[in-house]
């Protein structure tokens, strides 16, 4: 990935960069390494404000908030702003699927931390927007929180 990113920045092409840095600092994440993650989506979050290219915005910062919560010392604080500034940005772009994933990283969260209800207020009305692709793993896992959450 490191190589790919590196021939997209000698192109000239950095609108696929933010996109590429999520994905990378998501496995970063799964291994365990999550301040490297972190690292990674600080370079993203700068080159999308400094280009202006907000497409993949919400899920930078959904992924810095899951990262944050992998840390030694999880930032749940921090985390839950992450996911608050995720679903801001996909409800801008009218982007509900990003939108559905922020609020199912929030309704986890907040699962954890014993506010069953808020988290099911937030995410049952956003799961309602979808007619279809419920076998997707974004839908079902919607689904299964929106389930214990009942």
């Amino acid at each position: 990935m490191h190589q790919g990113m590196a021939a997209f920045r000698a192109m000239g092409v950095a609108l696929l960069l933010p996109r590429d840095h999520t994905m990378l600092a998501e496995a970063y994440g799964e291994s365990g390494q999550a301040e490297e993650g972190l690292r990674l989506l600080a370079k993203a979050l700068a080159t999308t404000h400094q280009h202006g290219m907000h497409l993949w915005e919400p899920e930078l910062y959904r992924v810095k908030g899951e990262l944050l919560l992998r840390q030694l010392v999880p930032d749940a604080q921090e985390a839950e702003s992450c996911f608050r500034q995720a679903l801001d940005s996909a409800h801008r772009q009218e982007a509900k699927s990003l939108e559905l994933r922020a609020a199912t990283s929030l309704s986890r969260l907040w699962q954890r931390q014993g506010k069953e209800a808020e988290a099911r207020t937030l995410l049952a009305p956003i799961y309602g927007w979808f007619t279809e692709g419920f076998d997707t793993a974004d839908l079902r896992e919607a689904k299964g929180l929106l389930d214990a959450l009942s």
